[in-house]
């Protein structure tokens, strides 16, 4: 069995092994699908570019729509990232997101869906990249996961230490402002993987779409998790 069937077995299987990783209750809460791909015309340049109107953006969206969080992002060919030299490289840009991004209010309170281990942490501070991060280290069943939050206050890094012990459904971190967060508009960058491949504190949530087939085997779809 690999192990994105392993994994989805587990879920299936230990329904109340699984937590939240924010507020959300079922029965009244709206989430917004918001679409990042050249598909949506209504998204300019100009405002992706401009943090306070692209925060604004967001922010409008979600009231328009009577919505507490905008939702969406895996595996979604992104033209947003455009904006930052940070997803270039030399051969071919990198547009896939590998994440699920939960869009909402800075200062929204993130949990832990699964017990595990402070694995890493860090501030990656550049245009476009995560700013706060916290990478978890879970168990399940002998299955090893890691879950990666990104765009974090910077608050939520104080007093953390690597292999500190975290419950399931305990608050690990709030959500950053545009000014603290890689400069985006106040959501969660949401991502599971198999194997850390060596990294600390960072691992790549957008790649190149040619090498979408070798993620989805190590970044499995953390809607799996999140249940929306």
């Amino acid at each position: 069995m690999d192990r994105n069937q392993q994994f989805k077995t587990y879920l299936q299987n230990h329904a109340d092994a699984i937590g939240k990783v924010v507020d959300y209750k079922a029965g009244t809460d709206r989430l917004c699908a918001l679409d990042f791909t050249a598909a949506n015309t209504e998204l300019s340049t100009g405002i992706i570019a401009d943090t306070q109107q692209f925060t604004q953006w967001v922010s409008d969206k979600l009231k328009a729509n009577n919505c507490r969080y905008g939702i969406g992002g895996y595996l979604e060919h992104r033209t947003i990232y455009a904006v930052s030299a940070h997803f270039d490289t030399e051969d071919e840009p990198r547009r896939l997101h590998l994440g699920v991004d939960i869009w909402g209010p800075e200062g929204t309170p993130i949990y832990s869906p699964f017990d595990g281990l402070v694995h890493s942490f860090r501030d990656n501070n550049n245009l476009g990249d995560y700013g706060p991060c916290i990478i978890l280290q879970h168990n399940l069943d002998g299955l090893t996961v890691y879950s990666l939050y990104g765009h974090l206050s910077r608050e939520s890094l104080i007093g953390l230490t690597v292999g500190q012990s975290i419950k399931k459904d305990e608050q690990i971190a709030t959500l950053g402002n545009n000014t603290e967060n890689g400069h985006w508009p106040p959501h969660l960058h949401f991502q599971l993987m198999f194997d850390m491949e060596g990294k600390f504190g960072d691992y790549p949530g957008v790649c190149k779409y040619s090498e979408m087939e070798k993620y989805k085997l190590n970044v499995p779809d953390p809607g799996l998790v999140l249940g929306f």
